[in-house]
């Protein structure tokens, strides 16, 4: 017999309901049930609804058999929409729903215009709008900001971040989700955590790992555990499960593992010790005197914690791993940093970090914040996406990922410091290379390569010479080097036996420029909706030489 499931939607607006009945706006007590819901029976894929950039917000629940399981605020279009949000139904497909608006505005379209269908409204652009990112991972509609839960498993790379699906700025945080086996090809999963009904109010940032030996005893098959780590906000620290590669998840019952004033846990096993670390941001006191801080807990079983120690001077999202310095096994460090990238190296005995040196340094500058590591990814490697902040006026969807780097400690004349390389896939999507060696350039002299297309992976050695200013021209972007200040585009960077190397990655949204080999590495917003067609070297102050300049334009990652 077919199961009757009914889902229920309603839509608010906060302190609407104490203004609507001035303003027009009919409410519960003003409407007939006919004019605030609509009975549907659930035969597709998708609920799709309407979103007006700037309208007034509607609080929406979908209840099944009374109970809430999806509860969001939506700026839900009067009219002609901006574009369309949805509601993935593939879970109560072949019931019947009811969807009900709390409150609306009379004499508008209403519910009449939601519908459902298979695929989600807009699909025949999906990944083509004008500044969707063609080879960093961009949600398909809403808001993203934080990467949450990096984590490898059995050949998918998992990326797990901070989601609003049904308008394009910040609020309904979700963990939305996405696999990759390359880092490079994305597939868009359903959403992994829910505000409101997987948790107590926001599913706020965090963390990814898998429990290899089942120390928390949740696994139920041969899958090994997913778990993941995150803020429960209005309850604490908290932790959910998976048994099948994180494509659902269960919220712990035992919840929260952590109570404290503070947010975003990240959890990794430490081998020497045999226990699990928590490394999560944490405050004390208030006003002059509060105290930002990271707290280290560890645990045997991922459910009973005890504090251990703690770190001052650090801020939301924090982050903490190994890497050997040089490739050197024999000569590791531990690195600590939290949402603004700044960094520490020192000791970790599994329960208290000790930096070998004053003050933090810095790789990451520009429109980056709140980057994560991926737990456990194959061949050692510690592989870092940050969240792009950079706005997506006029699109379906807002921010995106910074593209993939792979982090290494190397020793400097100024000490042992982190590098950021965009990782090696990125040749993946190579279409044929561009070069030219051993040229001289000068203020009347640049050096140009023909190009045609919007995607590009540039790769420069310059020897500075004599030149004051040096640098490279892409649709009227200069990436500049200034030679006297020691810059590369306001970035501190030494030149190395006189010499700069870059690497440029242009997206249709986004340019990302990397010196010496990732010494330092910047992310920032771009724009140019015409193909590009030359890229240049220019010098001012002086003669340079341009060692080597290579162009290698780019596929679409979305485009097999």
């Amino acid at each position: 017999m077919k199961r009757r499931v009914f889902l229920v939607v309603f839509l608010a607006f906060g302190a609407a309901c104490a203004w609507a009945a001035e303003d027009g706006i009919l409410t519960a007590d003003s409407a007939t049930p006919e004019q605030l819901q609509r009975t549907i029976a659930l035969e597709k894929s998708f609920l799709n609804l309407p979103v007006k950039n700037g309208a007034a917000k509607r609080r929406v629940e979908l209840a099944i058999g009374g109970r809430a399981v999806r509860a969001f605020d939506i700026e839900l279009a009067p009219d002609d929409p901006d574009w369309w949000a949805h509601i993935d139904i593939r879970p109560f497909r072949g019931s019947q729903a009811v969807l009900r608006v709390d409150a609306i505005q009379p004499g508008t379209a209403g519910l009449a215009i939601v519908d459902q269908t298979d695929r989600i409204k807009g699909h025949e652009t999906l990944y083509d709008e004008p500044l969707r990112p063609q080879f960093h991972f961009s949600q398909q509609r809403g808001w993203n900001n934080d990467p949450n839960g990096l984590v490898y498993y059995d050949g998918e790379y998992h990326l797990f971040f901070q989601h609003n699906p049904y308008g394009w700025g910040w609020a309904n945080m979700h963990w939305g989700h996405a696999v990759s086996r390359d880092l490079i090809h994305w597939e868009q999963l359903p959403e992994a955590l829910y505000p409101w009904t997987q948790a107590a109010a926001h599913c706020f940032s965090g963390s990814g790992t898998v429990d290899e030996a089942n120390t928390a005893g949740f696994q139920t098959g041969k899958e090994k555990v997913i778990i993941a780590a995150f803020t429960d906000t209005g309850c604490g620290e908290a932790i959910a499960y998976s048994n099948d590669r994180g494509r659902t998840f269960t919220y712990w019952e035992g919840n929260p593992v952590v109570k404290h004033k503070g947010r975003d846990p990240k959890v990794f096993w430490y081998p020497p010790g045999g226990h699990w670390v928590m490394a999560v941001y944490d405050e004390a006191g208030s006003g002059a005197r509060l105290q930002r801080r990271i707290a280290f807990y560890t645990s045997a079983d991922l459910k009973q914690w005890e504090r251990q120690s703690t770190l001052d001077g650090y801020y939301e999202c924090p982050e903490i791993f190994e890497l050997s310095v040089d490739g050197d096994p024999a000569n590791p460090r531990w690195v600590v940093f939290a949402a603004d990238a700044k960094y520490s190296i020192g000791r970790f005995d599994g329960k208290t970090f000790t930096p070998e040196h004053e003050g933090k340094h810095q790789v990451h500058w520009g429109r980056y914040y709140a980057s994560q590591t991926f737990d456990r990814a194959p061949e050692g490697r510690r592989i870092q996406i940050g969240w792009g902040r950079i706005d997506m006026q006029g699109m379906p969807f807002n921010q995106m990922m910074t593209f993939p780097c792979q982090l290494t400690l190397r020793t400097t004349p100024s000490g042992v410091r982190m590098f950021a390389e965009p990782i090696r896939e990125i040749e993946l999507l190579h279409e044929k290379r561009l070069a030219v060696e051993n040229a001289a350039v000068a203020p009347d002299r640049p050096l140009s390569i023909a190009t045609s297309g919007r995607l590009f992976d540039i790769r420069a050695t310059l020897d500075l010479g004599r030149a004051e200013r040096l640098g490279l021209k892409i649709a009227g972007r200069q990436v500049v080097y200034d030679c006297r200040a020691g810059e590369l585009d306001g970035m501190p960077l030494a030149p190395v036996e006189g010499k700069v190397r870059v690497q440029i990655l242009v997206d249709r949204p986004s340019i990302e420029i990397c010196g010496n080999r990732g010494r330092v590495y910047k992310t920032d917003s771009f724009r140019s909706q015409d193909p590009i067609e030359a890229i240049e070297v220019f010098a001012a102050g002086g003669a340079a030489t341009v060692d080597s300049l290579e162009v290698y334009p780019l596929r679409s990652a979305w485009k097999r």
